[in-house]
């Protein structure tokens, strides 16, 4: 079979599941374009007819993101679309990778947990879409942070990405990280300076670029851990969608909170109101690299 005849035979196969799945739900195409628009991807209307009849196949990281957006608005299983597509060679602009915190010493010990755990640095996948959810316990310290990405090979193929968790100017234990879904925990390592924990988490199905998967992955803390009352996530490449959501206990609700966008160009802080909420939310779009968080205190000084 050809090159050409096998790309209009996944074209066919996608237009069909999709179009059905269209059906199904009782969506005109109008209303999953503002669906869509909502979760922050600009997919056009064009396009869609596009999919939907056939004349064109999704390509390029914001296509295969629509993808996987439409996946989850139409009820479908992870790869119901996605996975008819075949292999594609583009992986839309990837800009560049840097570290996404200012602070060389921290970026060096990084370098070593990579070096360590035998992974290349800079790492050569990419988050296109994170939702990171830390939860804060009765006394005001985070208690667990839950991570979901849908990650992408830009360069050759990946066979497992390292995690990790930093903690500037603090040495810790390590915490508890754990894989939930996509893969499995390869190796574990902790710096000597107890400020850069991490895993290599190799992931259930290599990724050729431009290929995407969907990994989950959690942190706990151990006993005795010190205190944390901060929470965010970095990106060391730009990120379609980051949404940082930190829910806390109806029992300590901060009196203050201060927002952290820290960028290889610098730190700005902003105060949050909690308005009378339990969490704060942050949405960023094509953000990064850098880190987005946010850090709370008491008035009674707990």
């Amino acid at each position: 079979m050809s090159l050409e005849k096998s790309r209009r035979t996944a074209s066919d196969a996608f237009s069909d599941v999709f179009r059905d799945a269209i059906n199904a739900r009782g969506l005109s195409l109008s209303r999953l374009h503002e669906l869509l628009r909502a979760r922050g991807n600009g997919v056009s209307m064009t396009t869609l007819s596009y999919w939907r009849s056939g004349r064109r196949r999704p390509e390029g990281v914001q296509s295969l993101t629509a993808v996987s957006d439409i996946e989850v608005l139409l009820d479908l299983r992870p790869g119901a679309l996605s996975g008819l597509l075949g292999s594609t060679n583009r992986t839309g602009p990837v800009g560049p990778n840097l570290f996404p915190i200012d602070e060389l010493e921290l970026e060096r010990a990084v370098m070593d947990a990579f070096e360590a755990m035998g992974a290349e640095y800079p790492d050569t996948s990419r988050e296109l879409t994170t939702h990171s959810i830390t939860d804060v316990d009765e006394h005001g310290n985070v208690s667990h942070c839950a991570t979901r990405s849908i990650i992408q090979s830009t360069v050759g193929t990946v066979r497992a990405i390292p995690f990790l968790e930093l903690t500037p100017g603090e040495n810790t234990p390590a915490p508890i990280i754990s894989a939930i879904s996509g893969g499995r925990i390869a190796t574990r390592y902790s710096h000597p300076s107890g400020e850069v924990h991490g895993v290599l988490f190799e992931l259930d199905t290599p990724l050729t670029a431009p290929d995407t998967a969907i990994v989950e992955w959690s942190v706990d803390f151990p006993p005795g851990y010190p205190p944390q009352r901060d929470s965010g996530h970095a990106v060391a490449m730009k990120c379609r969608e980051l949404l940082v959501w930190t829910r806390f206990h109806p029992d300590a609700l901060p009196d203050r909170i201060e927002e952290r966008v820290d960028t290889p160009s610098g730190v700005v802080t902003t105060e949050i109101d909690l308005g009378g909420r339990t969490s704060v939310h942050q949405v960023r779009r094509a953000f990064g690299p850098g880190a987005l968080g946010i850090g709370w205190s008491y008035a009674d000084g707990r």
